[in-house]
């Protein structure tokens, strides 16, 4: 049974906009700036990309088409209203990010160094992102060098995982990306990373640091050490309930 008028939250109520109607075609007790409110609170209580399936859970009435338009509203809101945070669509879901510009602050508050990767753990993460699920041998054949530190270092970070076992002697584990590296990158899913030939041209902030990189087995040894690092692409940081 539907909720009376009376029983919605005042700071809905205060709201007079026009009904939104549900899948049936029928008016709601909620109008569409309601919805969007509700919405918006279940993003900042989100720690990770809120799904959209999830959301149509809380938000039955509500049809994936409603949903799409009301999440585009609010992001068109937030740019509009220039507020210090944006809606943005990563890891097949939505979260609340602050602005790349608001770091300096953000990171005096939380007392914690800016996020960033060394070369050769950048390159080591491209290669999973472009040849998973891919081994370790299979990695090291590329790079020339041995990488078991750095793949310790990407699961520990979570932006890598163990996906299983190759079927072949030795029984090899195969490794893949996680929803962190894609979040970390602001990638919706695997299939928005750019075609390698268009890496160098892309004016993604994320993908020049990909620019250059060779995902053929290497003839010779190279550095095998960590170079001095490279900031972070575009860090994403959850926008602070209020």
């Amino acid at each position: 049974m539907k909720a009376s008028r009376a029983t919605i939250p005042s700071v809905l109520r205060a709201h007079p906009f026009i009904p939104y109607p549900d899948r049936t075609g029928k008016d709601c007790c909620l109008e569409k700036n309601d919805y969007k409110i509700i919405i918006e609170s279940l993003l900042f209580s989100s720690e990770a990309p809120l799904k959209l399936q999830r959301i149509q859970e809380i938000l039955p009435e509500l049809n994936t088409k409603d949903l799409r338009q009301l999440l585009a509203e609010l992001t068109e809101d937030y740019e509009r209203l220039g507020r210090s945070f944006s809606l943005r669509e990563v890891a097949n879901g939505y979260l609340l990010c602050t602005r790349p510009e608001f770091s300096e602050w953000i990171h005096k508050l939380k007392k914690s160094k800016p996020f960033r990767l060394g070369s050769a753990t950048m390159e080591t993460l491209a290669i999973v992102a472009y040849k998973q699920p891919i081994t370790r041998s299979e990695i090291e054949d590329i790079r020339g060098v041995d990488i078991g530190g750095i793949i310790r270092t990407l699961l520990e970070k979570k932006f890598i995982k163990i996906l299983g076992k190759k079927d072949v002697p030795g029984k090899p584990l195969l490794y893949g990306t996680t929803p962190t590296f894609l979040t970390l990158f602001g990638l919706k899913s695997l299939s928005d990373l750019p075609a390698l030939e268009d890496i160098e041209q892309t004016m993604d902030p994320a993908m020049p640091l990909f620019a250059g990189l060779s995902l053929v087995p290497s003839e010779s040894s190279s550095p095998g050490g960590e170079v001095p690092e490279t900031p972070d692409p575009s860090p994403v940081a959850q926008a602070p309930s209020e």
